[in-house]
């Protein structure tokens, strides 16, 4: 009989004690004590292109999901890859090309793309002298500092050439030399460009300065174009479906806001990212972008879109083989109620196949 009282009374003290933690997750799951989870973001550059993302981060939506976000810059995708590959950041904010190269150079564990932000590139064409009728012909026998080859600014302004009938080798002299964020100087140090291509803040900050004068539109002349997108290994993606949900849930809170507030309110609310620039220069580069359709309304990566970015690679003679859509492209996390599938999924073994490494 005291064997059968100790039996139950331990058997009461277990349950017990089981059922604590489970009720204090589910109260705090209800309030604001949700265990919150590290995440590091390494992004392409730290641009008022990415407008959406700095809202997220403002509003304090990646908090609201559960996320402490960590925001480091690469300076350019191939080091974003890099920093992905190594462990060293567990999302990478980049152009969708550098997922296809690692792809077609034998990935094990490829990188896999899963939500698109912007849909226009965000880089423009800065002259010397204002043009107000410019026409892409005027760059004939000239000299322009360029993007890296291969990286997606280069590719698009190579694009556009051909579509306006230029031969980016023959007809101009494009500059591939200079690095990624340092053209801007090199513009003003150096009178030998005519032209340069340019990001946002430098477009502007040329501009302010009577050093160059924006004469075209990169995103408005080639059309819609997946110019950044979000990518996880596949590894990651697998063991951490949620944490990809919420990242993605934040995200598009922040591209709700940008769809539904002014320019002067988005620049309000990323001016704390960008304390050099003074709010000014920041709302005029909101407004640019923002006339232009730069932002999508959701973060689905669409087929269309990502064939239209390999005619691009094919183009400018940087993919020997085209990949499958599916198996670099993930839509499941768009969409806020459905779980996502991953495990086992056989197109996420796509790139193994192929020869060579990473």
């Amino acid at each position: 009989m005291k064997n059968k009282k100790w039996i139950s009374l331990t058997a009461a003290v277990v349950l017990a004690v089981t059922a604590l933690p489970m009720t204090a997750f589910a109260a705090k799951k209800d309030g604001a004590e949700e265990k919150i989870t590290k995440v590091t973001l390494n992004e392409v550059a730290h641009s008022i292109f990415y407008a959406p993302q700095y809202v997220a981060i403002e509003e304090g939506y990646f908090e609201e999901e559960g996320l402490d976000l960590t925001l480091v810059t690469g300076f350019g995708a191939d080091k974003v890859l890099t920093a992905l590959i190594s462990g060293e950041a567990d999302i990478g904010f980049m152009g969708a090309e550098a997922s296809i190269y690692a792809c077609q150079e034998g990935a094990t564990d490829p990188a896999v793309n899963f939500a698109q932000l912007t849909q226009r590139a965000g880089n423009f064409l800065v002259a010397r002298e204002e043009m107000p009728d410019f026409k892409w012909e005027d760059l004939k026998g000239k000299k322009v500092l360029g993007g890296r080859k291969g990286g997606m600014p280069e590719m698009v302004f190579e694009y556009i050439l051909k579509k306006n009938g230029i031969d980016p080798q023959k007809d101009l002299t494009i500059d591939q030399s200079i690095d990624f964020g340092s053209t801007a100087a090199a513009f003003t140090g150096d009178d030998s460009a005519a032209y340069t291509v340019e990001f946002e803040p430098s477009a502007t900050i040329l501009e302010k300065e009577g050093a160059g004068h924006v004469v075209a539109s990169l995103g408005e002349a080639s059309g819609y174009v997946p110019y950044t997108s979000y990518s996880v290994k596949t590894s990651y993606m697998k063991e951490n479906p949620e944490i990809i949900q919420k990242f993605t849930n934040a995200l598009q809170k922040g591209m709700d806001y940008v769809q539904s507030h002014t320019p002067e309110e988005i620049a309000e609310v990323i001016a704390p990212q960008f304390k050099e620039t003074d709010i000014d220069t920041i709302t005029t580069i909101v407004r640019r972008y923002y006339d232009q359709d730069t932002w999508k309304e959701n973060l689905i990566f669409e087929k269309d879109s990502f064939e239209l970015l390999q005619d691009i690679l094919e183009d400018a003679g940087e993919l020997t083989d085209r990949t499958a859509y599916e198996n670099l492209v993930q839509t499941e996390y768009e969409e806020e109620e459905e779980q996502n599938p991953l495990i086992g999924d056989p197109q996420f073994k796509a790139c193994q196949n192929l020869s060579g490494g990473l």
